[in-house]
C-alpha cells in the first residue's frame, strides 16, 4: 500500500479546515493505494537515482 497527500475538491477542504480550526490542529490528507513495487534491474535503479538526486524527490517503481 502507498500513500500519499489527497487533492481534495473545495467542498472535502472546506471540511478538514473546520475540522482544524474545531480542534486546534493541522491536519494532512493522504489517499491510499494498493500498489507492488516493480523488480528493477541495476541499470534501472541507478537511473531512477540518478532522477532521484536531480529532482529532490522520492521515486517509487509500481506494477
Amino acid at each position: 500500500m502507498m500513500c500519499s497527500l489527497s487533492q481534495l475538491d473545495a467542498s472535502r477542504l472546506d471540511q478538514v479546515k473546520t475540522a482544524e480550526k474545531k480542534i486546534g490542529k493541522t491536519l494532512l490528507a493522504y489517499s491510499c493505494y494498493e500498489t507492488r513495487p516493480e523488480a528493477l534491474s541495476a541499470g534501472e535503479l541507478e537511473e531512477i537515482r540518478e532522477l532521484e538526486k536531480k529532482l529532490g524527490i522520492l521515486l517509487v517503481a509500481v506494477k
